[in-house]
């Protein structure tokens, strides 16, 4: 039985550190984007969604209790192993400067920030988080980490011609 405490915790945890880490992007990386290249910024960004296959814990026994909605796991599970391959892909045309790197940033980043939205939706819908155990901590500290570099990517994409 869901007590109210199960369906606020995971969305205070989301904003607050959703705000946390934007706070943090905000005094310390994005007075950065006029004065360095942008694939300075990307790359690391591309490197930590790059692990994005790790949202693959909710579909493996003994990282997630019994019961978690599979209308929540499957797709974000699958949406973050497909984000995870996106941004792999992105990095050798950012590294090199090719015309395919802003369509592939590009790409990238529609697709994860959908997919993170989209798995906010579904694991509120299916009240997912009481069953997420041990990889609660992906929607509690990665996704607000992940949201904020997303937000990075679309400044970079949206100020910067230069790739």
């Amino acid at each position: 039985m869901s007590t109210v405490f199960d369906r606020v915790l995971l969305p205070l945890n989301l904003v607050a550190n959703t705000a946390i880490f934007y706070l943090a992007a905000r005094l310390y990386l994005l007075p950065l984007v006029p004065r360095l290249r942008p694939r300075q910024i990307l790359i690391p960004i591309l490197l930590l969604h790059s692990t994005r296959h790790l949202g693959m814990m909710f579909l493996t026994r003994g990282a997630i209790y019994p019961g978690l909605p599979l209308q929540f796991a499957y797709p974000a599970a699958f949406g973050d192993l497909i984000t995870s391959i996106i941004a792999l892909v992105a990095i050798p045309f950012v590294l090199r400067s090719s015309v395919f790197a802003k369509p592939a940033v590009w790409v990238f980043n529609v697709f994860g920030t959908v997919d993170l939205v989209v798995a906010i939706i579904l694991a509120t819908i299916y009240n997912a988080p009481v069953a997420m155990g041990p990889s609660y901590w992906i929607p509690a500290f990665w996704v607000p980490l992940l949201l904020v570099t997303h937000y990075v990517t679309f400044v970079l994409l949206l100020r910067r011609r230069d790739f």
